[in-house]
């Protein structure tokens, strides 16, 4: 009697232990994700250029260059200033887009209207450099699959390399 007592007690100890060591990993695993996620999400490149006016006219220059619209660059300097809010450092927004890419995907996933038209942010860093960031489209395509990982997975993130190619210092 007192070895099936025991074995009980061994086997709700392992429960116990498998139960702690998942749910610890599972708590790891989303710390890590927490901290990796931004990176992955978000990438910067250090422009060749040394004013963020140059790089937004050589980003409009390659996006039409590659077939695509540059439907505007956005000054968020003056777009703050209209709410008296001082921005010290340029920024400024440049959107590009592809209309056949961007009815393919509204076809299939309209809810992705919020990503579109696609853009990139240019703004001086603090070390001097000026630097332009955008959403790392081949990333969120492989995310959600199917139709946006054929379009942004692809064919978006592939024309964003030619579009940036002589403009990045990478």
């Amino acid at each position: 009697m007192k070895n099936v007592v025991e074995q009980e007690q061994g086997g709700k100890k392992r429960v116990v232990s498998f139960v702690l060591g998942l749910a610890a990993g599972i708590i790891v695993t989303g710390v890590i994700v927490w901290q990796v996620m931004p990176g992955v999400m978000l990438v910067t490149h250090q422009s060749r250029y040394d004013s963020v006016e140059e790089t937004s006219t050589q980003l409009k220059a390659a996006i039409e260059a590659n077939g695509w619209q540059c439907p505007a660059i956005r000054n968020m300097n003056k777009a703050m200033a209209k709410y008296d809010i001082e921005m010290s450092d340029q920024v400024r927004i440049v959107e590009y887009c592809h209309a056949t890419h961007a009815k393919d995907i509204l076809m299939t996933n309209p809810e992705f209207a919020t990503l579109m038209p696609c853009a990139w942010g240019v703004y001086k860093g603090e070390d001097g450099n000026v630097y332009i960031s955008g959403m790392n489209m081949g990333f969120i395509g492989k995310i959600f699959g199917g139709n946006l990982a054929k379009i942004m997975g692809s064919s978006v993130a592939k024309n964003e390399r030619m579009m940036l190619k002589r403009i990045i210092n990478d």
